[in-house]
């Protein structure tokens, strides 16, 4: 997700003036930069005004019977979407919850009763030690254990040779802040038989699942089937309102909506939400190997365009993206960067870097870049003629 970073200012303690209460904050300015340039990479459907966000329901009537009763606790068009998703996965059934976090707390607890071992296994990268409060442990009753911290998932000798029992594998496809990254199709094979072989069952954080059949070369339900269930999101690869699913077998998925309810994730109705996933299956799902395709274009031509920028030192990571999404590092410190992206955006109309940049170090900062429809009207020249300046922008050149 795109997030705001804290501006701070240096004062005397007094009362700001009415002019320095109303100046912008710099997530103000990026987003307004953003959302004025003519160019971007992408635009994400969550930073929109309400009304562009409500415009998305004029598709509803495609997607679903609009004269049907409104759902009430999770039937009705809640129950058409848990239809489509565990249809799309190759799984026997799946279920709607508000949100990820909740889904694969559910999910991972149902693992747990069932094996006897509340132990998870997991990248120490992985979303739910970074991003959910130690959720597992504080919520959940689970014990997460970590693999080695290196910014990739989990070898197949990793899984076999882990010093401790676990009673599940939780594999995040792909791994977000590592720089999205996946394994190998062999390699995930692997690792989920190495799993097998310890008696472990093998759950999916697959948020962003949706991205990544042009990688591994498979359709969606050959990669959900290595899993015992698997997770997917709505919003973040199709741009729905919010909401998740948890697709598997359906003895666990009717013992997860239990949980479901016990959790609170039985909300009275929730149609906007489940319209707006269905308008995104639609939408969006067929388009993403084509964003992804496109990614690894804007990442090369990236590449040149901050090399002929006389740009000393940068990194592009992965540097052929695994999905639609990677990162971008810099030497510069990060408020410096953050300055010149938003001034860059602002004097050219071309965004290249629309989303916050996150300080790695003296001197080191990073930010991630989007590859979506917007970016089909980029070619190549233009990306590389947007990064040169960017890079001259830096350097002073």
């Amino acid at each position: 997700m795109i997030a705001g970073m804290t501006d701070t200012a240096e004062h005397d303690g007094t009362e700001p003036t009415t002019e320095e209460a109303a100046a912008p904050t710099q997530r103000e300015r990026r987003i307004a930069a953003w959302r004025n340039a003519p160019r971007v990479l992408a635009r994400l459907g969550f930073l929109a005004p309400l009304r562009e966000r409500l415009a998305l329901l004029e598709a509803a009537g495609d997607a679903h019977d609009l004269d049907e009763t409104s759902d009430i606790y999770g039937n009705g068009v809640v129950e058409a979407l848990e239809r489509r998703v565990a249809e799309l996965l190759g799984t026997e059934a799946a279920a709607f919850f508000p949100t990820g976090t909740m889904a694969q707390q559910v999910a991972l607890r149902c693992w747990a009763g069932r094996t006897g071992d509340p132990a998870v296994a997991l990248h120490p990268l992985g979303h739910p030690e970074v991003y959910e409060r130690h959720a597992f442990s504080q919520v959940s009753g689970l014990r997460p254990v970590h693999f080695a911290n290196e910014p990739r998932l989990p070898t197949a000798e990793e899984v076999r040779d882990f010093p401790e029992p676990f009673g599940a594998l939780m594999l995040e496809l792909p791994l977000r802040d590592a720089g999205f990254v996946l394994p190998t199709w062999d390699e995930l094979t692997e690792v989920v038989e190495a799993a097998r072989e310890r008696d472990a069952v093998v759950h999916f954080d697959g948020a962003r699942l949706w991205e990544c059949t042009e990688h591994f070369g498979k359709p969606l339900e050959e990669i959900a089937s290595l899993a015992d269930s698997v997770y997917v999101s709505f919003y973040k690869s199709l741009d729905a309102f919010g909401g998740a699913a948890l697709a598997g077998p359906a003895s666990l998925v009717e013992e997860a909506k239990t949980w479901r309810h016990r959790y609170g994730g039985a909300v009275f109705q929730q149609f906007p939400t489940a319209l707006s996933a269905l308008i995104g299956l639609d939408r969006e799902l067929p388009r993403l190997p084509e964003y992804v395709r496109h990614a690894r274009v804007v990442a090369a031509a990236l590449r040149e365009g901050l090399e002929a920028g006389g740009l000393p030192f940068f990194r592009v990571h992965p540097e052929v993206p695994h999905t639609y999404d990677f990162q971008m590092w810099l030497p510069y410190e990060t408020e410096f960067v953050a300055e010149t992206a938003i001034k860059a955006g602002e004097e050219t109309g071309r965004m290249l870097f629309a989303n916050h940049w996150d300080p790695k170090g003296p001197g080191l900062t990073f930010t991630e870049v989007y590859v979506r429809a917007a970016a089909l009207e980029w070619t190549a020249d233009d990306v590389r003629e947007a990064a040169a300046d960017f890079a001259r922008r830096l350097t002073g050149g």
